[in-house]
Protein backbone atom coordinates (compact mmCIF):
# COMPACT_ATOMS: atom_id res chain seq x y z
CA UNK A 1 0.00 0.00 0.00
CA UNK A 2 1.56 3.56 -0.86
CA UNK A 3 1.72 6.08 1.25
CA UNK A 4 0.20 9.60 0.50
CA UNK A 5 2.09 12.14 -1.27
CA UNK A 6 2.43 15.88 -0.24
CA UNK A 7 1.60 17.48 -3.16
CA UNK A 8 1.94 21.34 -1.98
CA UNK A 9 1.14 22.90 1.47
CA UNK A 10 -2.76 22.07 1.24
CA UNK A 11 -2.75 18.91 -0.50
CA UNK A 12 -2.24 14.96 0.07
CA UNK A 13 -3.13 12.33 -2.71
CA UNK A 14 -2.84 9.00 -3.05
CA UNK A 15 -3.36 6.25 -5.25
CA UNK A 16 -4.39 2.72 -5.43
CA UNK A 17 -4.44 -0.13 -7.86
CA UNK A 18 -7.60 -1.78 -7.30
CA UNK A 19 -9.60 -4.95 -8.90
CA UNK A 20 -11.93 -4.03 -11.45
CA UNK A 21 -14.27 -3.25 -13.19
CA UNK A 22 -14.67 0.36 -12.71
CA UNK A 23 -18.07 -0.12 -12.23
CA UNK A 24 -17.27 -2.34 -9.20
CA UNK A 25 -14.82 0.23 -8.02
CA UNK A 26 -17.69 2.98 -8.83
CA UNK A 27 -20.57 1.13 -6.76
CA UNK A 28 -18.04 1.04 -3.73
CA UNK A 29 -17.49 5.04 -3.72
CA UNK A 30 -20.92 5.81 -4.33
CA UNK A 31 -23.59 3.12 -3.12
CA UNK A 32 -24.03 3.85 0.66
CA UNK A 33 -24.00 0.18 1.92
CA UNK A 34 -21.19 -0.56 -0.15
CA UNK A 35 -19.25 2.37 1.22
CA UNK A 36 -20.50 1.90 4.74
CA UNK A 37 -17.75 -0.69 4.31
CA UNK A 38 -14.51 0.46 4.35
CA UNK A 39 -15.41 4.39 5.06
CA UNK A 40 -18.86 5.83 5.81
CA UNK A 41 -22.42 5.24 4.67
CA UNK A 42 -25.23 7.90 3.87
CA UNK A 43 -27.15 9.17 1.06
CA UNK A 44 -25.75 10.93 -1.60
CA UNK A 45 -27.24 12.58 -4.52
CA UNK A 46 -25.10 11.74 -7.58
CA UNK A 47 -24.81 15.31 -9.43
CA UNK A 48 -22.78 18.16 -8.75
CA UNK A 49 -24.59 20.62 -6.26
CA UNK A 50 -26.09 17.47 -4.93
CA UNK A 51 -26.90 16.89 -0.87
CA UNK A 52 -24.45 14.42 0.58
CA UNK A 53 -24.85 12.99 4.42
CA UNK A 54 -22.21 10.61 5.59
CA UNK A 55 -21.87 8.56 8.45
CA UNK A 56 -18.99 7.26 10.13
CA UNK A 57 -19.26 3.84 12.67
CA UNK A 58 -16.17 2.18 12.68
CA UNK A 59 -17.50 -0.41 14.70
CA UNK A 60 -18.76 -1.77 11.83
CA UNK A 61 -14.79 -1.53 10.34
CA UNK A 62 -13.29 -3.54 13.78
CA UNK A 63 -12.75 -6.99 14.10
CA UNK A 64 -13.86 -9.03 17.25
CA UNK A 65 -12.33 -8.19 20.09
CA UNK A 66 -10.92 -4.75 19.03
CA UNK A 67 -11.25 -1.83 21.12
CA UNK A 68 -10.85 2.09 19.56
CA UNK A 69 -8.65 4.43 21.73
CA UNK A 70 -10.89 6.45 24.16
CA UNK A 71 -10.75 9.73 21.46
CA UNK A 72 -12.60 8.12 18.91
CA UNK A 73 -15.41 6.77 21.16
CA UNK A 74 -17.76 8.67 18.72
CA UNK A 75 -16.01 7.44 15.43
CA UNK A 76 -16.60 3.38 17.08
CA UNK A 77 -21.04 4.60 17.91
CA UNK A 78 -21.66 6.38 14.87
CA UNK A 79 -21.84 9.99 13.85
CA UNK A 80 -22.24 11.81 10.74
CA UNK A 81 -22.37 15.11 8.45
CA UNK A 82 -24.30 16.97 5.77
CA UNK A 83 -22.46 18.04 2.93
CA UNK A 84 -22.66 18.85 -0.95
CA UNK A 85 -21.01 16.58 -4.27
CA UNK A 86 -18.88 19.53 -6.08
CA UNK A 87 -17.84 17.29 -8.74
CA UNK A 88 -20.10 13.55 -10.57
CA UNK A 89 -19.15 12.42 -13.79
CA UNK A 90 -19.59 8.54 -13.58
CA UNK A 91 -18.02 6.07 -13.82
CA UNK A 92 -14.68 8.20 -13.10
CA UNK A 93 -14.74 11.61 -11.15
CA UNK A 94 -16.76 11.97 -7.22
CA UNK A 95 -15.64 14.67 -5.51
CA UNK A 96 -17.42 16.53 -2.46
CA UNK A 97 -17.07 18.83 0.53
CA UNK A 98 -15.78 17.12 3.42
CA UNK A 99 -16.48 18.75 6.62
CA UNK A 100 -19.67 21.20 7.21
CA UNK A 101 -19.94 24.25 5.31
CA UNK A 102 -18.76 25.74 1.64
CA UNK A 103 -15.41 25.87 3.45
CA UNK A 104 -14.09 22.81 4.09
CA UNK A 105 -11.52 20.87 2.07
CA UNK A 106 -12.79 18.98 -0.93
CA UNK A 107 -11.97 15.20 -1.69
CA UNK A 108 -11.94 14.13 -4.98
CA UNK A 109 -11.98 10.41 -6.59
CA UNK A 110 -10.62 10.12 -10.36
CA UNK A 111 -11.07 6.33 -11.42
CA UNK A 112 -9.00 5.20 -14.78
CA UNK A 113 -9.26 1.82 -16.54
CA UNK A 114 -5.88 -0.11 -16.40
CA UNK A 115 -6.87 -3.45 -18.14
CA UNK A 116 -8.88 -5.58 -15.54
CA UNK A 117 -7.91 -2.90 -12.81
CA UNK A 118 -8.71 0.54 -11.94
CA UNK A 119 -6.31 3.15 -10.34
CA UNK A 120 -8.34 4.98 -7.81
CA UNK A 121 -6.78 8.43 -7.34
CA UNK A 122 -8.03 9.83 -4.37
CA UNK A 123 -6.68 14.04 -3.84
CA UNK A 124 -7.67 16.12 -0.89
CA UNK A 125 -7.18 19.74 -1.44
CA UNK A 126 -8.00 22.59 0.77
CA UNK A 127 -6.81 21.23 3.94
CA UNK A 128 -6.16 24.21 6.04
CA UNK A 129 -2.97 23.24 7.93
CA UNK A 130 -0.74 20.39 8.27
CA UNK A 131 -2.14 18.78 11.32
CA UNK A 132 -5.11 18.52 9.59
CA UNK A 133 -3.27 17.10 6.54
CA UNK A 134 -1.18 14.31 8.96
CA UNK A 135 -4.89 13.61 10.50
CA UNK A 136 -6.49 13.03 6.94
CA UNK A 137 -3.60 11.18 5.46
CA UNK A 138 -3.69 8.00 8.22
CA UNK A 139 -7.24 8.14 8.06
CA UNK A 140 -7.52 7.78 3.97
CA UNK A 141 -4.43 5.26 3.77
CA UNK A 142 -6.36 3.09 6.51
CA UNK A 143 -9.57 3.42 4.18
CA UNK A 144 -8.46 3.00 0.92
CA UNK A 145 -6.60 -0.07 2.73
CA UNK A 146 -9.95 -1.66 4.02
CA UNK A 147 -11.17 -1.06 0.55
CA UNK A 148 -8.71 -2.68 -1.24
CA UNK A 149 -8.92 -5.27 0.80
CA UNK A 150 -12.83 -5.70 0.58
CA UNK A 151 -12.15 -5.89 -3.53
CA UNK A 152 -9.93 -8.02 -3.25
CA UNK A 153 -11.69 -10.36 -0.99
CA UNK A 154 -9.14 -10.13 1.73
CA UNK A 155 -9.01 -9.89 5.21
CA UNK A 156 -8.31 -6.42 6.43
CA UNK A 157 -6.10 -5.67 8.95
CA UNK A 158 -7.26 -5.11 12.69
CA UNK A 159 -8.78 -1.37 12.19
CA UNK A 160 -7.55 0.99 15.31
CA UNK A 161 -4.04 -0.96 15.89
CA UNK A 162 -3.35 0.14 11.87
CA UNK A 163 -4.88 3.30 12.66
CA UNK A 164 -2.46 3.75 15.60
CA UNK A 165 0.81 3.12 13.11
CA UNK A 166 -0.32 5.39 10.29
CA UNK A 167 -1.19 8.43 12.90
CA UNK A 168 2.44 7.89 14.16
CA UNK A 169 4.00 7.59 10.35
CA UNK A 170 2.10 10.38 9.19
CA UNK A 171 3.79 12.08 12.13
CA UNK A 172 6.50 11.82 10.54
CA UNK A 173 6.15 11.78 6.95
CA UNK A 174 4.51 15.26 6.74
CA UNK A 175 7.03 17.43 9.86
Amino acid sequence: MSDGEVIDKQTVRFQRLLPGPIERVWAYLTEADKRARWFAGGAMELREGGAASLFFQHKNLMQPGETAPENYKQAVEGFSFETRVTRCEPPRVLAFLFGEGEDGSEVVFELEPRGDRVLLTLTHRRLPSREEMRNVSGGWHLHLTMLQHLLEGTQPPRFWDTHAALEEKYQKLIP
